[in-house]
């Protein structure tokens, strides 16, 4: 700066040298330490559900998002629209042409369309939510509904690695993009300040998951967001085989060089208010045991599965892990381990003795797999008591086979796990020795965390494979939110990059296990992958036609796994097979639980100021008064009542104000009734209607939802 001090003093001109240093003045106060990068990037979204109007402002829809339009005039399928830059240009364009946009700051006015839902506990009140939307918007939304009310926030957000894994502004972001960090830390800036004002300031925890090329900067960035927060970080290790990693000699060209193989992933936790970690009998870095309540009590230690799953779990990888292993049914013994099998040997053509059963280690999409050991070294571990047989699965007429692995058999030599017998089949019984409660550590080292057998390998097995890469492990989402929420029962919990939507899964599995009913809500957009995109390119298909759609992964991915897993069934119908390592519950027995699939819309201001919406507003209501009970509907808008009293979602509408005191006597009358929502424009007459209602909340309509939009928050 001395030296621009200098360069000033050297104009002659007195008035331009005072007005560059007042200038300059102004430029100093605005430097930034720590973090720099450009903060407003323009963002836009494509609406493509949103009808075009004149003075909508509109898009190309195979063209630059930054290229807007104003709708000036309307003819028949013909828009006249003006060029949104200094230009102003006028051009003329086939309505099918273009779409609706919406950018960063203008005001919207969203409402929630059911599109699905799945209800497996008729008798709960308790729905998970998933949103599908720009997750700008849905945060919004949120926050009309929920401000300060949120739990826990778990994020997974794309790790801008520059392959086609993330977009902005409707297009790729790639690995050249001189303003690729800029554009990550903009759209992660405009979500976290919102997601803030959702959290529960008293007490409460925001959760990002991201790898190494954007976490120096993330956590820059959530320092400069959060100085009131307490951070830590958290190396969690996901695939101990590793990930290779490839570089150049000079970043960019020249001859290939090894890296370091990747083994891990990072985890920020942004602590607000008196919110602190549950501790658990794992300390998430030595050999995990579970923090299931029940199964401390009793000491239980948990044995694995001898079916491989993950990578190279196929029986060509290891032919020599294919064998059968005969069990007696009658008596639940394991009695002989036959032969492996040359690989081109069908398992049909091995003699199984008279009265026993061949169990064979197959896949859960029934192609042939592998077993954890070979034939020696289970036999071996029979001997010992250190492999036995498991559980019986009715539904699909399999016997489980269990062992123990290294880590357990590490603790037994350390006393962590004392051998207290055999049981009459010879399986050594087990007891964990530590009771005491732990801290977790700072590294995190657990088998089940392992994305690709209770990550890929699991969904696959719900939903099939090639519909989504690199899922987190289900138990690895379980144990991180769990952390925080495992005391508190009934916690409202947020995912807005719900991906696959191991998040609701992972809410539900606690829930299974403790009886608590936390509240999920899941956002996601619904993208198709890139080769997907292309291939639709190909057939003629564009983003917001039907085909596209389906193949986006809300309802591709996100819905059907939230479905499958309640019910305990896969995309066929068929039964889950396995168990959750966590429970012990069969994957078959599904969870009693519902949830209901919205998709976010936009309404016309000037149509919901004249009360004509009800219908479509209906389940923001249910979701603002709680979500309780399954979400109401209205058959049409044409004919609106004068009132709703619904005492199954413990909520009431009035839209008449002449009908007030019969809805006044209603509301009083049923003790259910704890939201009330009253449509009047006259603030004093709202006021004097809610001071006769017994009620724990109320809210004005239809003036409370368009002063909030109208104003659009940030």
């Amino acid at each position: 700066m001395a030296k621009i001090d200098d360069l000033i003093n050297r104009i002659d001109d007195e008035e331009l040298q005072n007005r560059i240093r007042e200038e300059v003045r102004k430029l100093k106060k605005q430097k930034k330490f720590g973090l720099v990068y450009e903060e407003h990037l323009p963002e836009a979204t494509p609406l493509y559900d949103v009808p075009i109007k004149q003075g909508s402002t509109v898009v190309k829809r195979d063209g630059d998002i930054n290229e807007v339009y104003y709708v000036s005039k309307i003819e028949g399928d013909i828009l006249r629209c003006i060029r949104m830059d200094r230009s102003k240009k006028e051009t003329i364009f086939d309505i099918d042409e273009m779409v609706t946009v919406s950018q960063f700051g203008q005001p919207i006015f969203p409402f929630l369309k059911p599109l699905d839902r799945i209800c497996n506990a008729p008798d709960s009140d308790l729905w998970h939510i998933l949103i599908e939307s720009d997750n700008y918007h849905a945060l919004q939304l949120l926050l009309y509904l929920y401000e300060g009310k949120v739990d826990c926030i778990y994020i997974d957000p794309p790790y801008n690695t520059g392959a086609r894994d993330w977009k902005y502004n409707n297009d790729y972001v790639a690995k050249d993009d001189k303003y690729r960090h800029s554009k990550w830390l903009s759209f992660m800036e405009h979500r976290l300040k919102l997601a803030r004002r959702l959290l529960n300031p008293k007490e409460s925890v925001l959760i990002v998951t991201i790898d190494e090329k954007e976490q120096a900067r993330l956590g820059l960035l959530l320092e400069q967001l959060f100085p009131d927060a307490r951070i830590q970080m958290v190396d969690s290790i996901i695939n101990r085989k590793g990930v290779s990693r490839k570089g150049m000699q000079d970043g960019k060209s020249g001859e290939e060089v090894t890296q370091f193989s990747r083994v891990s992933e990072y985890i920020y936790f942004v602590m607000f208010g008196k919110m602190s970690v549950v501790k658990s009998s794992c300390n998430m870095l030595d050999t995990q045991t579970t923090d299931n309540d029940d199964v401390v009590e009793n000491d239980k230690v948990q044995w694995l599965s001898m079916l491989r799953r993950g990578a190279a779990s196929h029986r060509p990888d290891k032919p020599k892990h294919f064998y059968p292993i005969f069990v007696e049914p009658k008596s639940a013994t394991i009695k002989s381990v036959g032969e492996p099998i040359p690989i081109d040997m069908p398992k049909e053509n091995v003699t199984v003795p008279d009265g026993l059963v061949a169990v064979w280690p197959m896949r859960t999409d029934g192609s042939e797999g592998r077993w954890q050991l070979k034939k020696e070294t289970f036999e071996k571990a029979l001997s010992d008591g250190t492999a036995k047989l498991g559980s019986y699965n009715k539904k699909t007429d399999r016997w489980a086979i269990n062992y123990l692995n290294e880590g357990i058999k590490d603790e037994i030599k350390r006393g962590a796990i004392i051998v207290v017998g055999k049981d009459d089949k010879g399986a050594l019984v087990l007891k964990r020795e530590n009771k005491k409660l732990l801290e977790p550590k700072s590294v995190w080292n657990q088998v089940s965390h392992n994305s690709s057998e209770y990550g890929t390998t699991l969904l696959n097995s719900i939903i099939g494979s090639e519909r989504f890469s690199y899922p987190k492990s289900l138990y690895a989402v379980q144990d991180t939110v769990g952390l925080f929420v495992k005391d508190n029962p009934n916690a409202l919990i947020l995912d807005f990059f719900a991906g696959s939507g191991t998040t609701l899964h992972a809410v539900n599995l606690l829930n299974s296990e403790d009886g608590g009913k936390r509240k999920c809500i899941l956002v996601t957009n619904n993208e198709v992958s890139n080769a997907e995109a292309k291939n639709l390119r190909e057939q003629g298909y564009r983003q917001g036609d039907d085909e596209w759609e389906r193949l986006g992964i809300a309802h591709y991915v996100t819905w059907p796994r939230t479905v499958c897993s309640i019910k305990g069934q896969d995309i066929n119908g068929a039964p889950l097979n396995g168990t959750y390592l966590s429970s012990d519950n069969p994957m078959s027995d599904g969870f009693k639980s519902n949830a209901i699939f919205f998709k976010l819309g936009f309404l016309d201001k000037d149509e919901v100021s004249l009360g004509r919406n009800l219908k479509e507003l209906l389940p923001m209501l249910w979701m603002k008064a709680n979500a309780i009970g399954d979400c109401p509907t209205l058959n049409s808008d044409a004919d609106i009542p004068e009132m709703l009293i619904l005492p199954k979602n413990k909520m009431a509408v009035l839209i008449d104000e002449d009908s007030y005191p019969e809805f006044r006597d209603k509301v009083n009358l049923d003790k259910d009734i704890e939201t009330v929502f009253i449509a009047t424009d006259s603030e004093d007459g709202y006021r004097e209607m809610i001071s006769r209602l017994d009620v724990k909340q109320t809210y004005q309509l239809f003036r409370d939802y368009l002063d909030n939009f109208t104003l659009n928050k940030r």
